[in-house]
C-alpha cells in the first residue's frame, strides 16, 4: 500500500518494509506513527554496524510506493525510554551554534577551502572560531587567506604543529569534496 488510507495505522512495535520512491528499501520496528502528516519512525538496523544501537528514520508515506506489515504487534508495546532533555537541549544549541559559524563564514566571503579548513580543524579542536576571515584556534594560532601551511602563524607548540598537520593531510579540494553541510559561495 503507499500510505494508509482512514481509519488504518501502525501498531507501535510491528514490523514493516517499505520501498522509498527512490527505491531505496527501508524496513523496521514502528516506534511511532502519526496519521494526520502521514509519518511514520522506524526503529532500523545501525548503519555504523554496532549492534547495542539503531538508526531511526522517519518516513514520510507520500513519498513511499510501498509499505508491507511484516509482523503486527498485538500486545501492548514497552514503555518509551526516558529522554535526557538537558542533553537534547545541549545538542541543539551546540548545532545551532556551528551553523551559525558556517552562516558567518559564507557572510564574510570565506572561500570554500577556508570553509573546508575549518571544519577539519573545529573536528578535534573546539576552541575555533572566525574573526573576519581569519580562523583563530584556542587564541593561540591564526590561519589567513588563502589557508595554505604557510598562512598558519603562531606560538610554537602543539596547536600550531596540530593544525598544521591537519592542513597537510587535507586532500586537493574541489566541487566533489564539499561535504553536504559545508556552504558554498
Amino acid at each position: 500500500m503507499a500510505a494508509p488510507g482512514p481509519g488504518e495505522y501502525f501498531s507501535v512495535g510491528s514490523h514493516v518494509s517499505c520501498i522509498t520512491c527512490l527505491g531505496q528499501r527501508l524496513q523496521g520496528e514502528v516506534v511511532a506513527f502519526d496519521y494526520p502528516s502521514k509519518m511514520l519512525t522506524l526503529k532500523c538496523a545501525p548503519s555504523s554496524g554496532k549492534p547495542n544501537l539503531s538508526d531511526v528514520v522517519l518516513v514520510n508515506l507520500a513519498y513511499v510506493s510501498d509499505v508491507d506489515v511484516i509482523t503486527d504487534r498485538a500486545e501492548t508495546p514497552p514503555h518509551l525510554a526516558s529522554l535526557n532533555f538537558n542533553k537534547l537541549v545541549n545538542r541543539a544549541r551546540a548545532e545551532k551554534e556551528e551553523k551559525l559559524l558556517q552562516a558567518y563564514a559564507v557572510s564574510a566571503g570565506v572561500s570554500v577551502e577556508g570553509q573546508q579548513l575549518f571544519q577539519a580543524i573545529h573536528k578535534t579542536i573546539k576552541d575555533c572560531k572566525w574573526q573576519e576571515k581569519n580562523i583563530i584556534v584556542m587564541d593561540d594560532v591564526v590561519i589567513s587567506p588563502p589557508y595554505q601551511v604557510d598562512n598558519c602563524k603562531g606560538k610554537e607548540g602543539s596547536a600550531l604543529s596540530h593544525v598544521r598537520k591537519i592542513k597537510a593531510e587535507d586532500p586537493l579540494i574541489d566541487a566533489s569534496t564539499i561535504p553536504d553541510n559545508t556552504f558554498a559561495l
